[in-house]
């Protein structure tokens, strides 16, 4: 599924919308050059969970948590030197939670990812319009 967002408004809705179909366990790995629009996807998402803190990027943190009809585990692994550090730090409870793991830079523990991962890649166009495309997860979902 693919969708084109014009704003961070519509990709912020693709985000909500997704939410609604977010159930405890599920793991989501965003992906997407700096400044593509992952957190902002996160916020939309986060929004449709109920959280009422103000999302930001993890970058410093590792893993910020929050408090919704789910709770919301965002990671970014940017600054992780891969799997062996991630699990160093307890990474693997993230992928096996009792909420909704939102996974920023994901590639850097690839082959740790669930099969059940849903998979959102932001990339940029020529006009500066974000395309989303979702693919995996085990149950149906929608961005639109």
């Amino acid at each position: 599924m693919q969708i084109v967002s014009k704003s961070e408004e519509d990709t912020r809705k693709a985000g909500y919308k997704l939410s609604s179909f977010l159930k405890k366990g599920d793991v989501i790995s965003l992906r997407g050059s700096l400044g593509a629009g992952k957190t902002v996807f996160a916020k939309g998402i986060a929004e449709g969970l109920g959280i009422k803190e103000a999302i930001v990027s993890p970058t410093f943190t590792i893993v910020q948590e929050y408090e919704g009809s789910l709770k919301m585990y965002h990671l970014d692994l940017y600054r992780l030197s891969g799997e062996d550090e991630f699990e160093s730090m307890g990474g693997e409870d993230f992928l096996y939670s009792n909420g909704v793991s939102l996974i920023e830079w994901s590639e850097k523990i690839e082959d740790m990812l669930p099969s059940s991962t849903i998979f959102i890649n932001i990339e940029i166009d020529e006009n500066g319009n974000r395309i989303i495309n979702a693919e995996g997860g085990e149950h149906e979902y929608s961005l639109c």
